[in-house]
Formats: structure tokens, sequence, C-alpha cells
């Protein structure tokens, strides 16, 4: 299993030997710690923790998190995730204490990023679910953003799930099998194909994807037809 923990930079773009552009989002991933590691037969599950983003100073840090560092002899850190395991050998190579960096990962994997949708606050129909809107010519209805009727004649209340203004963004969003185009081993920096949730400095979680990878199977060559001739009776 390999996971990481890192913080969102910007977006930009790469260049193929062809010359074709490829957008991709850079990911400062590391050094993240193993703070724990979670067994079936201590803790009921598999799982491994980890710890991002160390505190400068230590005053700064709760004094909980701070007593449960020192015991682990690991320095303070701010962000800390679980990553659950479906199989117990998934966590081999991962101890308390390890040092995970930008390299656990190359240049051709497919990950799964988690990150944190932007906010937008309280947002209408229009912008909340994609609503075409009323009709707005000669100034008809005056009302051309709003969610029109949302009744029922029967039950005669509104259903439940029905689609209306409220709060839009900050969910949890994963986007899955994005290829990593490249990896920078002296700043811990990753280039991940395509765009993940999340504003700049955004926190994301960062594991090796769970869905198939498709591989690329040359057909097989057309087969050559064999005349057979008969001979005349």
């Amino acid at each position: 299993m390999k996971i990481l923990i890192g913080k969102k930079i910007s977006m930009t773009q790469t260049f193929g030997e062809s010359g074709a552009v490829t957008p991709v989002t850079a990911i400062e991933a590391g050094p993240c710690y193993v703070t724990a590691v979670k067994t079936v037969e201590k803790d009921g599950y598999s799982a491994a923790q980890l710890g991002f983003e160390e505190i400068k100073k230590v005053k700064n840090a709760a004094k909980p998190y701070t007593g449960i560092f020192s015991k682990k002899n690991i320095p303070p850190l701010r962000h800390l995730k679980e990553f659950r395991a479906s199989k117990p050998e998934d966590l081999a190579g991962l101890e308390q204490g390890k040092i995970l960096l930008a390299d656990v990962f190359v240049a051709g994997d497919f990950v799964d990023v988690t990150g944190t949708s932007k906010g937008r606050g309280f947002a209408g129909v229009m912008k909340r679910h994609n609503f075409s809107g009323l009709p707005a010519s000669h100034g008809a209805s005056n009302k051309e953003r709003s969610p029109g009727a949302s009744g029922r004649q029967q039950p005669q209340r509104v259903t439940k799930g029905t689609k209306k203004p409220g709060h839009y963004g900050v969910d949890s969003v994963t986007v899955q099998r994005l290829e990593i185009m490249g990896v920078d081993k002296d700043k811990n920096r990753i280039l991940v194909k395509g765009a993940i949730a999340g504003p700049p400095r955004g926190i994301v979680y960062i594991r090796n994807t769970v869905k198939r990878i498709k591989i690329k199977v040359a057909p097989p060559a057309p087969k050559k037809k064999v005349t057979v001739e008969r001979k005349k009776k």
C-alpha cells in the first residue's frame, strides 16, 4: 500500500516528447511520519496512521498531542490521517517512526487523491445543481434564477431529496485513477495528471488506486487464409 499526505500547490502543465500539453496538479507530498500501525489482533482492523507538516514551535502544539508524539519519539505534527488496509499484508514495510517521502511513487503510477472542495457558501439552484432557470425573454417572469414549483398535488408537500438552494462546497471529493506524470525527489513534489478538489495549500490524501489498471495488449496478428486446391476427377 502506497500512501502519502500532501498539500496542493497549484496547477501547471507539462510537455511531452511530441509537444503535447498535459495539465497537471503540483502536490507537495511529504515528509510524512508513520505515527501508528493498527493490527487486527490488537485493534480489530488493519490501518496505518500518517502525520504531516511538522509544527515548528512545540509550545503551539496541543498538550495531549505533544505527550503522544514525545512517547513515540516523533515531532509534533499538524495533520493526522488513518488509511485503512484491506489486507494485513498491505502494511508490509510500514513501521512506526518511518519517514515517507515523495519517492514512494514513481512516474506512471495511478493514484486516488482525496481533498476538500472549495466552500461557496449559500448558493442557489442554478449554481448548486446546474438548473437552467426560468424564461427570461421580454421580462416575462422576473424570477429567472428561482427554482420554480417544488410541491406536488399529492401528498401536498415537498418530497424529501428535492434539489433546493443551500450550502455548497466543503465536501470530501475523491478523484480516482490519476496518473503521476513526474516526481521531484529534491523538493518532495508530485505532478498528477488532471485536477483535484480543493483550494491552493489545501490538504490532500494520496494512495494507490483501487481501480484495476488496464494493460494495453497488442491485438493478435490476422490469420492467413489457406487455400486448398482440389484435384479434378
